[in-house]
């Protein structure tokens, strides 16, 4: 079974776009936009893997980070970056994500990330 996957974005068209690739490449992908609907997805459907934009309008990725690893320490996070943030990324790892990727996506270096975090969740729970 392919990774249940929450896909946290407020670029709604590149979350749609991505959400609906992952699907056809039969993993259950979900998008939100808001960071209300992810720490709501996150509570209730307990995803294998988050993919969270670092920049969202009302918190900043690294927040959010910290709630989803205090809902359910054992959800991986993979960061999403377009701006190459090197202290960022290193503040995220610090706080827990699993990985980051940077944008515009390779989707086989993202699908493998996905795969390797959802291994990793699998060896702990």
């Amino acid at each position: 079974m392919q990774a249940n996957v929450l896909l946290v974005d407020d670029e709604t068209e590149f979350a749609l776009a991505l959400a609906e690739r992952l699907r056809l490449r039969s993993y259950d992908a979900r998008a939100v936009f808001h960071v209300e609907d992810a720490i709501a997805a996150v509570q209730s459907a307990s995803p294998d893997v988050v993919l969270l934009d670092f920049r969202m309008p009302g918190m900043d990725g690294i927040e959010v980070l910290k709630i989803i690893k205090k809902i359910d320490p054992t959800i991986e996070v993979i960061m999403l970056t377009g701006h190459g943030d090197v202290r960022s990324v290193e503040e995220a790892i610090r706080n827990g994500a699993y990985e980051y990727i940077m944008k515009p996506l390779d989707l086989g270096e993202l699908i493998m990330k996905i795969n390797n975090a959802k291994k990793k969740r699998n060896s702990i729970s």
